[in-house]
């Protein structure tokens, strides 16, 4: 490794970074995001789209937006909300696949199991003690 492959970051730059992933490590903030992948919403329509309260949606909503995920647009008489960087989707997608790779991993480690014959044991254990 070079170190341009380890550029230091500064702990303020660090901290700005952990602040972003904070906000998106609330389930209920990323159920948002997955609505507002389609395009802009308004909070009646966010309400119904996620089940939550008015109440409990406006303060997510406050505090993605507050973190530039998400911006407010006035229209009318309602407020719209939507992604202010779709990169956050390229980000939750990526995270997405290495959590697929990581369970196909296990998965195929479960179906091998310790000694590598699969279910052929538990088959011939189940064939030696018939019910």
């Amino acid at each position: 490794m070079t170190d341009q492959d380890c550029n230091p970051l500064t702990p303020e730059v660090l901290t700005s970074i952990a602040d972003y992933f904070k906000v998106l490590s609330e389930v209920s903030r990323l159920q948002i995001l997955c609505c507002l992948r389609s395009g802009p919403m308004n909070v009646m329509e966010l309400t119904e789209a996620t089940g939550f309260s008015q109440a409990n949606l406006s303060k997510h909503l406050k505090i993605m937006t507050q973190a530039g995920i998400l911006s407010r647009q006035p229209k009318g008489v309602s407020a719209y909300y939507e992604v202010a960087d779709p990169k956050v989707f390229v980000l939750c997608q990526s995270v997405c696949d290495g959590i697929g790779d990581r369970l196909r991993q296990q998965a195929q480690q479960f179906q091998l199991g310790p000694t590598g014959m699969g279910d052929r044991a538990g088959r011939s254990a189940a064939q030696s003690h018939p019910g």
